[in-house]
């Protein structure tokens, strides 16, 4: 199965709650005041957010004055915008440190150790050494599940005794990373709130320890989210991007459940860049972020 036919599938709650009824609207090509207030009730309905729909709206209504008009086919239109708005990112991001550090962080249950191992396959698949430090060690079982995926991503595990200060893993496995000559380095880290402070402390200890290490790492603290939360989303990641200094998105369980209009107000009005979506279990179910393809997905009749 093609990529855009991964997503369209992923995206199969949302098309189905709005945008297909959208393609409708946008097919008749009539922009009368009740199609506009029933285009604008949509776009929010899909998690878009307020200020991607009136940046879309304004293009819709621009079209509605000049119907023959330069501006051309108004879906066009739309998909371009919304595309400009979730671009960002250069195809891979530059491994431009060694280790080159990557801090996983994100509530319980959104596919993070999962996604350490993914990611490790898809750095091996660029030739590069890859370590993950077992930094969740409170969650039972969570060093021996983490242990299965870091085999099938071809990446080394290190880890310590349950219940060690994850700071110190994180610490460790920095100073084996650079022994040994790895690449990158993947810390995967305890779910969390983002409004438990005493949990963003423990976040914020590891990242001083990093630092204290090389004044740029963590050079990725990348925010894994649920594409099923909807809503809830914008709001993880104007946690993680105030607490824990969130650099990029990663956005998991594109299952046919997932509500993805909400990638476009959390890039909108935070800023933060999408790089990977998860749209599977398998190791390679891991693809680099493409703003053109999603949209499209999305807006898929």
């Amino acid at each position: 199965m093609s990529l855009f036919n991964r997503i369209r599938a992923g995206l199969m709650r949302t098309r189905e709650a709005a945008t297909e009824r959208l393609s409708v609207l946008f097919r008749r090509n009539q922009w009368d005041p009740d199609a506009l207030e029933e285009v604008e009730e949509l776009l929010l309905t899909a998690d878009l957010g307020v200020a991607a729909t009136d940046r879309l709206m304004e293009i819709l209504r621009q079209a509605g004055r000049d119907v023959s008009s330069r501006l051309g086919d108004p879906a066009a239109r739309v998909k371009e915008a919304l595309a400009e708005i979730l671009n960002g990112l250069p195809p891979s991001p530059k491994v431009d440190a060694k280790p080159y550090v990557i801090l996983l962080v994100g509530v319980n249950g959104t596919g993070k150790t999962t996604t350490a191992g993914k990611l490790a396959h898809h750095f091996a698949q660029q030739g590069l050494r890859c370590a993950i430090a077992a930094a969740d060690t409170f969650r039972a079982a969570a060093i021996e599940q983490l242990e299965v995926w870091a085999k099938r991503g071809g990446a080394r595990l290190i880890s310590q005794a349950p219940g060690a200060d994850p700071a110190a893993v994180a610490f460790d496995a920095y100073s084996s990373c650079r022994a040994q000559g790895d690449d990158v380095l993947i810390v995967d880290t305890a779910g969390r709130l983002q409004a438990r402070q005493n949990l963003m402390d423990e976040l914020a200890k590891i990242r001083r320890v990093l630092g204290r290490l090389d004044p740029s790492s963590p050079h990725e603290t990348l925010l894994v989210l649920d594409a099923t939360t909807g809503q809830n989303g914008l709001s993880q990641a104007r946690g993680f991007l105030a607490s824990a200094g969130a650099t990029g998105l990663i956005v998991t369980k594109l299952d046919g459940t997932a509500r993805g209009g909400i990638v476009v107000p959390i890039r909108q009005e935070l800023g933060l860049p999408i790089t990977y979506l998860g749209l599977g279990e398998g190791i390679s179910d891991l693809q680099l972020f493409d703003a053109k393809v999603y949209v499209d997905a999305l807006l898929a009749e």
